[in-house]
């Protein structure tokens, strides 16, 4: 009976977070270059139950222990791209592939961008990022391309953060902000002439997207840039840089609205169980035990 309780706890505690993951995500629905965040349960392991008796075990059944909200995963699928108009607002276009190993073709991948092999190995398709600094010195990764420029021509992210350019270093913008011009590729153009000069935009492309954690304020960092894959775009990556215009969040508001309230009636009906083992342990405390 207490391991009941224990089960529904574990479960209030995960559609707890489920809840929350959502109410995120539907906060977020306005939120520029935002990725959903989706909440991975699995289950505990199963206990094997034997009844002993009289020396020998019969094996009864298996138990199951309850449920855990075992991670968060960020969605990286391109949300639409909104004009601003804003020279200094920029958005990424990408769609970047990946050859399958076995036959060399590019891999298909389903919506959600993720690929599965028949031997079960997760692929996720690579994705392109602005690359900002923050005041440490660490890359960090967004695609929110809301960009400023303050009175010393430096390049600021919308979270303040330096962005950089394709060699690594800060952005620093010489001319006037109104004839700001760049191309696909992220080059700066010089507006009388209409050729490259001066200092690229650094979009990174992250070959395995899942290894990126989540910092907040629209950021993402590699803890291990090696394992992510992290490098800079190359002309042959397809992707092109929009200027005057900005990522809109990937919110599904309809999904999500959906899992919330789902998550909300589980949490429902684990506190219902939770109450009728409270009310059994009652009766068992104040009846049974005073015969």
């Amino acid at each position: 009976m207490i391991r009941g309780l224990y089960t529904a706890a574990a479960g209030m505690v995960t559609q707890q977070r489920r809840h929350d993951t959502a109410t995120q995500n539907i906060a977020n629905l306005n939120t520029t270059g935002y990725k959903q965040v989706d909440s991975v349960s699995h289950a505990f392991p199963d206990v094997l139950i034997s009844a002993i008796s009289h020396g020998t075990s019969e094996k009864i059944g298996r138990l199951n222990t309850g449920v855990f909200a075992e991670q968060s995963i960020s969605q990286y699928v391109q949300g639409d791209l909104l004009e601003s108009g804003k020279p200094a607002d920029f958005a990424i276009s990408s769609d970047l592939q990946v050859a399958d190993p076995a036959t060399g073709e590019n891999i298909q991948f389903d919506g959600s961008g993720k690929y599965i092999n028949p031997d079960g190995e997760v692929i996720y398709r690579p994705q392109a990022f602005f690359t900002v600094q923050d005041n440490e010195g660490n890359n960090l990764y967004t695609r929110n391309g809301s960009f400023t420029v303050n009175t010393a021509g430096d390049v600021l992210s919308a979270g303040g953060f330096r962005v950089l350019d394709a060699t690594g270093n800060p952005m620093v913008l010489t001319g006037s902000l109104d004839n700001l011009k760049v191309d696909g590729q992220g080059n700066l153009i010089d507006p009388a002439t209409g050729l490259a000069a001066g200092p690229k935009l650094g979009i990174s492309i992250v070959t395995r997207p899942q290894q990126l954690v989540r910092d907040g304020n629209g950021v993402f960092h590699a803890e291990e840039p090696e394992v992510a894959e992290v490098r800079y775009a190359e002309a042959a990556d397809n992707m092109q840089v929009r200027q005057g215009y900005l990522e809109n969040s990937n919110v599904d508001a309809a999904q999500v609205t959906v899992d919330m309230n789902a998550a909300y009636r589980a949490y429902e009906a684990n506190q219902k169980v939770i109450q009728f083992y409270d009310s059994t342990l009652q009766k068992a405390v104040t009846e049974i035990g005073r015969v």
